[in-house]
């Protein structure tokens, strides 16, 4: 079986012993280390070159996210997961990648699913294969499976309301939920009904049935309302082309 190095990055000794604890009946897991600041933290993970970092947010000289953040030049980035007492870094923790987000005092339960998230994503098939499987190689997807809280369940196409990403991953938004999923926005596209699906700009896509209305800018762009109250701009071209196909 193939381990993972595992840093522990916590400024209270209790908390690092309740993780020691939660990590030791995982075999898939060897602890490498502990840093009891974020300065510490910083110089362990960069010379040890860890490949899961569990991480405190609010500690002594930086903070987790200022690590995190210090850390995104570097070659080898490890898989993180938070650990904090607020949930108020929540979606900035996810911004910078993180793997998932443990809010204190998380259970071994909620604990063991995010080890789970870690490995399942490292053994994760390629998104062409993931889009071979569920399409089926042929015409529009009409499912996509996604993850929540260490389920994994079919989500209809059809319920997508927009979908935002950067180069690897991509945020899809359906009825108030958001899904993080491990392909590019631009290989969902190919896969998408462009009758229902329009890619906006280069990070952001639209079902035109969820789109409540649209509004120019002072730069002649459009600003697209969407039923949940997003507001999305369509780049210049894109706005060009909805105007000509307006009645």
């Amino acid at each position: 079986m193939t381990t993972k190095t595992v840093l522990i990055c916590e400024d209270e000794p209790l908390a690092r012993e309740t993780l020691r604890d939660f990590l030791a009946p995982w075999p898939a897991l060897r602890l490498l280390g502990e840093a009891c600041d974020g300065r510490e933290a910083l110089e362990r993970i960069e010379a040890l070159k860890p490949e899961l970092v569990f991480m405190d947010i609010q500690m002594p000289e930086l903070t987790g996210l200022e690590v995190l953040q210090r850390l995104q030049h570097l070659q080898h980035r490890p898989a993180l997961i938070f650990t904090t007492a607020y949930d108020q870094h929540a979606v900035t923790a996810f911004e910078l990648n993180a793997v998932d987000y443990l809010l204190k005092p998380f259970t071994r339960e909620r604990f063991d699913a995010a080890v789970q998230r870690v490995l399942a994503e490292e053994e994760a098939a390629p998104p062409d294969t993931l889009l071979r499987v569920l399409g089926g190689g042929q015409g529009p997807l009409t499912r996509i499976l996604v993850r929540d809280r260490g389920r994994i369940f079919p989500l209809a196409v059809e319920r997508i309301e927009h979908l935002t990403s950067d180069a690897k991953y991509t945020v899809i938004t359906s009825a108030g939920q958001q899904y993080v999923v491990r392909v590019p926005l631009q290989d969902l596209e190919q896969r998408l009904d462009p009758a229902r699906f329009l890619r906006i700009h280069r990070s952001a896509m639209v079902n035109l049935d969820f789109v409540e209305s649209m509004q120019a800018d002072e730069q002649s762009q459009l600003e697209l309302l969407m039923r949940d109250g997003t507001r999305l701009l369509a780049n210049r071209e894109v706005s060009r082309l909805l105007r000509g196909l307006a009645l």
